[in-house]
């Protein structure tokens, strides 16, 4: 390239970059498109043109631009890592696989890009893999305490617990302002009277200067003080924790009521069993229910056999559906039918196709595999249309124990009901409705494991549950706890402990505080206290 093609090169790069800037991205493609066009050697045009597809959400573009960028780059670390991401982003995890393999062995230089390579390989679920780069980058760069958080997350997905504690411990050191590193490490263990955090905790709460602070130090103050049995206490800082949190979001609960009610209304019984209509796959086992009821637990102990692959919460079924649905819209040329009704017009055997596709290649290794999404409880009569030999599983628990576990949960970017107890109850109120349509929608379709049941006597629960999805006993399936494949939920620490009993009756050291929630379940004909909701 001459010093006048690149002066020329650089200066619409400039012009490129302050469109960008401005968000005026319909002037920036513009402007893109004839930078690359005219200048097809020039690196950063292309880089620039991956930074754009993924600001716009176009990352099969971004994608497009990689592969040109790394003909005049072959072999460039931060090309390949932007290749992972990109190919993620696009949902094409097979090529972000193949290229985190071309860089397995890879002893990154910069801590940036070591930590890149762990964050996109966590990503991937290739998480003891992403091991060596978090403490690559923490090697690097010791003195930066984000390296020692990310190495404690997935530390702590890997069950080495012992190791993320210290690297909690570092990271704090660091950064005495990092209240996620403060909520990580309240989770690592059962806090004691004798050995706790609480003082740190209130501590660097008074020091906290934002609400997000705010809220996740509250969340570890309740948690600890509930381990020592300060109830009172631990009840008024989740209060103040989910107040934190509920005020920031923008959340409308009427929407999802009726969307449940909407489901009910357009998936009846003679819309759900309709004969050959779906995909003939018999692989996927679906776990289903509201959070904090055990599906981390199911899918573990599905998980230690030897024909089944767990593959984690997939968003797949939902994406799918939805693509599907704005694909079957765009055909129509009479009024749209709201989202709901527009779903039972699309087609159910390509859902399905289209859904064990994006599995792979994760799965199809081993006979089954299992998606344990709880919020595929709103699917379970399409995932009956569109897979019709899958297995669906329903966890169920104490509605008093469900919606408490729930409330004190802090979840990063979901169920946003779960913040203020009323919502939350009305939410669970349409959970049981729809959930009670299914199974009389479809009798026999979805089997229901009682969590209360499994944790007291495993054996036969067990026993039931892998008959019912077509596998042969394995006593491995009692040992899950041994297994030491990563568990990323919120459960991540729990499902190392083996079965327990510690957490059925738990809402009843709070039974004054939620009276609201018993009267208004009362109302609504559901038992509170009730052991084997329908």
């Amino acid at each position: 390239m001459t010093t006048e093609n690149l002066l020329d090169a650089q200066a619409l790069e400039t012009e490129l970059r302050q469109h960008m800037q401005a968000e005026r991205f319909r002037e920036a493609a513009i402007c893109c498109d004839e930078l690359n066009k005219r200048f097809p050697d020039y690196l950063p045009g292309w880089a620039t043109a991956i930074e754009l597809g993924l600001r716009i959400g176009e990352p099969g573009v971004a994608l497009q631009a990689v592969d040109r960028a790394l003909l005049l780059a072959p072999g460039n670390h931060d090309l390949l890592l932007q290749k992972i991401n990109c190919a993620i982003a696009a949902g094409e995890d097979g090529i972000a696989a193949a290229v985190a393999d071309e860089l397995a062995a890879v002893e990154f230089r910069l801590p940036q890009q070591a930590s890149a390579m762990g964050l996109l390989l966590s990503r991937l679920g290739q998480n003891e893999r992403a091991l060596t780069h978090y403490k690559r980058a923490a090697e690097l760069q010791p003195e930066t305490a984000s390296h020692h958080y990310n190495l404690a997350a997935v530390q702590r997905y890997c069950g080495r617990l012992e190791d993320a504690a210290a690297s909690l411990e570092l990271a704090i050191e660091l950064n005495p302002e990092d209240a996620d590193a403060y909520l990580l490490r309240s989770g690592l263990r059962t806090q004691t009277a004798e050995s706790n955090n609480i003082e740190s905790l209130q501590q660097a709460l008074r020091a906290a200067t934002t609400n997000r602070s705010r809220l996740r130090l509250n969340f570890a103050i309740a948690k600890e003080l509930e381990d020592i049995g300060d109830h009172d206490q631990s009840f008024h800082a989740l209060q103040t924790a989910t107040s934190l949190r509920r005020s920031v979001m923008k959340y409308t609960p009427q929407r999802d009521l009726q969307t449940l009610r909407r489901i009910r209304e357009c998936y009846t019984a003679d819309v759900v069993n309709v004969a050959d209509t779906g995909h003939v796959s018999a692989e996927p086992i679906f776990i289903i229910g509201m959070p904090r009821t055990g599906t981390t637990l199911v899918d573990r102990i599905l998980g230690s056999h030897p024909a089944v692959k767990s593959a984690g919460e997939l968003q797949n079924f939902a994406t799918i559906l939805m693509d599907l649905s704005r694909e079957r819209s765009a055909e129509l040329s009479q009024q749209e039918p709201d989202a709901v009704q527009l779903s039972t017009m699309i087609d159910f055997e390509e859902l399905g196709r289209r859904y064990i596709e994006s599995t792979r290649p994760a799965t199809g290794k081993t006979a089954h595999f299992t998606d344990k999404l709880p919020l595929n409880f709103l699917y379970a009569g399409l995932i009956k249309r569109a897979l019709p030999k899958a297995k669906i599983i329903l966890l169920q628990r104490n509605p008093m124990d469900t919606i408490y576990a729930v409330y004190k949960t802090l979840f990063e970017g979901v169920y946003p009901f779960s913040y203020d107890l009323d919502e939350l109850t009305e939410y669970y109120i349409e959970y049981r409705a729809l959930v009670r349509h299914w199974q009389d929608a479809m009798p026999s379709v979805i089997h229901a494991v009682q969590y209360e049941s499994l944790v007291t006597d495993p054996e036969p629960v067990i026993r039931d549950l892998l008959e019912h999805c077509g596998l042969s006993w394995d006593a491995r399936c009692l040992d899950f706890d041994k297994d030491t494949s990563p568990a990323t939920t919120a459960s991540a620490v729990q499902v190392r402990e083996g079965v327990h009993t510690r957490s059925i009756g738990n809402w009843r050291q709070y039974e004054s505080q939620l009276q609201s929630v018993v009267k208004r379940l009362e109302t609504a004909g559901i038992t509170p206290g009730e052991a084997l909701p329908g």
